[in-house]
This record gives structure tokens, C-alpha cells and sequence, in this order.
């Protein structure tokens, strides 16, 4: 990566080289390398400034953006979303009657209660809107880390006058996470089927909701009766549910290792200065071309962020606990309902296949914050629980879920055996899963979440 940071390019006029004294021999003083003379840094900034306040403005109406410009991802995925008609009333019961049916065929599975406490029926739209404080919660520690690690990458010098620089690239930081997020948003509220089809708690708690559109569309290319679809689908979210509510830790888990992956993110600056190299002035100063800019996602490739190895690690453990809430699902919506649709198979089988091949939206979700489920770890952990079931039984099986240690890691995936002879020999059978989980919510209670804010 070279030396220099954004903004800071070398030039080729040899004479104010020598004007500014800023030659590359070993009489230099100059601490931005060859070509940039310092005295003009307070005039680069306050343009730079100008030329990002009026496009920032007009996008945003005006609002703080902070590290991601979420107006502008709300704007940019309803447009791309266009005109919803409203759910019709007989759809929205058919939701909440097949949620409810499944919930039934669930008890016979699970030792987890129903997690569910009311149900819905979402458009696109309505995802999105039900949806995007839990993705400020996913990408604001991203976004974070990038700006301070662009922050980091200012010479000493420097810092002291960059005042004016760094709102600049706090808000076209914002604007370009906002967009590609946005983007994302679009593709995806017209792709998922429920609120936790991508295996996170992404809406309301306790709320089980089906995208009945989406429902339809892909029931036309399957052999099954679309009513059986939707229960298939209505099992997934509720035994979602049952998990996210009753494993009080869970929620905190996976965002903790979100967390922990942006915490070890570098990035590769030399993204920023070929945007500097090629920026239009008169672009800039244009807002609609700037929106056009974004909305083409031409800045989502500055933030992509380089894997380290405490990324590695992070990733890891959150791909291992995403596949095990998979396959716990997979296992125990098999159970409920093999005999009852005799569809179930091949519904799961191309749920798995629909994952492995993730189209754009879901590979801009992955740039955005890192998170990709592996199809064979998915695979390997239904078979998990699969085996741990038939070996140990129902609750057994369900009580590895009172406390994250408890949880197999990732080579235990690898080769199950072991894990399931320590859940046989006793490490977790004894546990009174009720009472676990009691104390988990007192630590709760004694030690809140902060609130999302809206």
C-alpha cells in the first residue's frame, strides 16, 4: 500500500517541487512525500468541504448521517422496491394460522417453548422498516472501525488541520455505506421469506412474520401446494423464534461477534486515493450526479475491508453459532412435521441450495459485514443434532443451548462423535434447563442491553 494517504497524491510539476521544497533527496522536509506542499492543506480541506456540503444536504434533507447515512439506505431501497399493494386480510390470516399450526407440531420436537407471541405478514417494504434498527446495530461497528482506521492513516502533522476533512469523510463515509446498504436492503426484502431467513433475529422480538409475495413467487417454481409451503415456512420462523427467546444469550452472541470481527478489520486506503485521483469537482458540486454516484455503488468497494487474522477467528465463531441455530432448526422443523408434509425434504434441501448459491444481495451483505454461512457447515450441524437427538433424546439435546460453552465448536462439527459421548456421559443432561434459564434473564435484568435507537 503506498505511503501516502487519500488526498495527499504526488504531482508533476517539477517546478513547484522545487518552489515548496518538497523534493524526494535526503535534504526534504516535507512529511507528505514529493509534490504536496503543506501550507495548502486549510484551502484543500474547506474545498473539499464545499463541495461535499451541498451533495450531502440534498441527499439527506439536512439530517446527521453519522457512521452510516441510514435516511439514505431507506430512500435508496424503497426506490428500489417501488409500489407495494397491501397484504389482503385473508392473506395475513393464512400467516397467522399457519404459524399457529406449526407452533402445534413444534411442541412434539422441542423442549423450548413457542417463542412467538404474535404474527404478521410483511411486504418488502415492510421489512425494511421493521428491520433497519437491527442493521444499524450490524453495521455501525463497521462503519466505525473505518473511520477510525482512516483517522489512524493521517500523518501527525496533519491531524491538527484535518478538523474540515474528517466531516468531509464522515458524511461521504456515511453516503457510501448508506447506499450499499440500501442497495442490499432492496434485493433482499424482495428475496427473504421471513424475518429470519438469513438466520438472524433481524425484527421485533417475538414477532413471526412471512413475506407472502416472495412466498408466492417461489412457490411457482415448486411441486409442493403452496399451503404446505407456507407451514414449512411458518416452522422455520416460529422455531427461530423459540430459540431467540428462550436462549437469552443468543441475540447477544451473534452480535458480539460482529462486533468483534469489525474490531480486527484493516483496510486498504489505496481504494480512497484512486477516488481521490479521479474525482470531478464539477461532479461533486452537482448533487444529483453524487446520488447517481452512489446509487451505482461506486464508493461500496473503498470499504471493503482486508481479513486479519482476528477477523478470521471472529468470523468463524459467528459462522459456527449462525450454522448451529441452522441446523437445530433444520433438525427439529424435520421432526415436527417429515410425517405431517411429506414435502419437508426437498423444501429443506432447496432452502440449502438457495443459500449456497447467494445472489448479489446477499454478496453485499457479506462485504458489508462480514457474515457468511458456509452450506457445509449448515449441513454438518443438522447432522449434528440430528445424531445428538437419536442418541440422547429431545431434551438432552435442547439443554446444550442453557449456556454458550455448552454449544459443539467447530471441530466438533468436524466429527461429532466426541461431542455426543459428552452429552451421553452426563456434562449436560442433568442441567435443568428451566432454571438456567431463569438466571440468565435475572443477569439481564441486572445488566441491560442499551436500547436500539430508532
Amino acid at each position: 500500500m503506498p505511503d501516502l494517504p487519500f488526498g495527499f497524491n504526488p504531482g508533476d510539476d517539477p517546478d513547484r517541487d522545487k518552489a515548496s521544497g518538497s523534493g524526494t533527496g535526503a535534504g526534504s522536509s516535507n512529511p507528505f512525500g514529493a509534490g504536496f506542499n503543506p501550507a495548502d492543506l486549510g484551502q484543500l480541506f474547506t474545498q473539499l468541504g464545499q463541495m461535499f456540503a451541498g451533495a450531502g444536504s440534498a441527499m439527506t434533507g439536512g439530517a446527521a448521517s453519522g457512521p452510516v447515512n441510514y435516511e439514505l439506505a431507506r430512500k435508496l431501497a424503497s426506490s428500489s422496491i417501488g409500489f407495494t399493494a397491501p397484504v389482503p386480510e385473508s392473506t395475513g390470516r393464512a400467516v397467522t394460522d399457519a404459524v399457529h399450526l406449526a407452533d402445534t407440531w413444534l411442541d412434539g420436537a422441542t423442549a423450548l417453548p413457542a417463542g412467538a407471541t404474535r404474527t404478521a405478514a410483511w411486504t418488502p417494504q415492510d421489512w425494511v422498516d421493521n428491520t433497519l434498527n437491527t442493521w444499524k446495530r450490524l453495521c455501525d461497528p463497521m462503519a466505525e472501525q473505518v473511520a477510525s482506521v482512516w483517522t489512524s492513516t493521517l500523518p501527525e502533522e496533519a491531524k491538527a488541520m484535518a478538523g474540515p476533512l474528517m466531516a468531509v469523510m464522515t458524511q461521504m463515509g456515511g453516503m457510501a455505506f448508506g447506499s450499499q446498504l440500501g442497495q442490499a436492503l432492496g434485493r433482499l426484502s424482495q428475496e427473504v421469506l421471513t424475518s429470519t431467513d438469513v438466520g438472524l433475529p433481524l425484527g421485533p422480538v417475538g414477532t413471526a412474520a412471512l413475506l407472502p409475495a416472495a412466498i408466492e413467487a417461489l412457490s411457482e417454481g415448486l411441486e409442493q401446494p403452496r399451503s404446505e409451503i407456507m407451514t414449512f415456512l411458518a416452522a422455520r420462523e416460529a422455531a427461530h423464534h423459540r430459540l431467540f427467546s428462550h436462549v437469552p444469550w443468543l441475540s447477544t452472541q451473534l452480535m458480539g461477534a460482529v462486533e468483534a470481527y469489525a474490531r480486527g478489520m484493516k483496510v486498504d486506503m489505496s481504494g480512497m486515493e484512486q477516488l481521490a485521483a479521479g474525482l470531478d469537482p464539477s461532479m461533486l458540486m452537482d448533487p444529483s450526479k453524487m446520488e447517481e454516484l452512489l446509487a451505482q455503488g461506486s464508493l461500496g468497494g473503498l470499504f471493503e475491508p482486508k481479513a486479519t487474522p482476528e477477523q478470521t477467528a471472529a468470523l468463524e465463531r459467528l459462522e459456527t453459532l449462525l450454522a448451529l441455530v441452522e441446523g437445530w432448526v433444520a433438525t427439529v422443523v424435520t421432526a415436527a412435521l417429515g410425517e405431517r408434509i411429506p414435502g419437508t425434504a426437498a423444501l429443506s434441501e432447496m432452502l440449502r441450495r438457495r443459500r449456497a448459491t447467494g445472489g448479489p444481495a446477499e454478496q453485499t451483505f457479506a462485504t458489508l459485514v462480514g457474515l457468511e454461512l458456509r452450506p457445509r457447515k449448515m449441513r454438518e450441524a443438522a447432522a449434528l443434532w440430528e445424531r445428538l437427538t437419536q442418541a440422547a433424546g429431545v431434551d438432552a439435546r435442547d439443554a446444550v443451548w442453557q449456556h454458550p460453552d455448552l454449544l459443539p465448536t467447530s471441530a466438533d462439527l468436524d466429527d461429532p462423535a466426541g461431542f455426543i459421548d459428552r452429552v451421553i456421559g452426563g456434562d449436560v443432561s442433568g442441567l435443568d434447563i428451566d432454571a438456567a434459564i431463569a438466571e440468565f434473564e435475572k443477569d439481564l435484568k441486572r445488566d441491560p442491553e442499551p436500547p436500539v435507537e430508532s
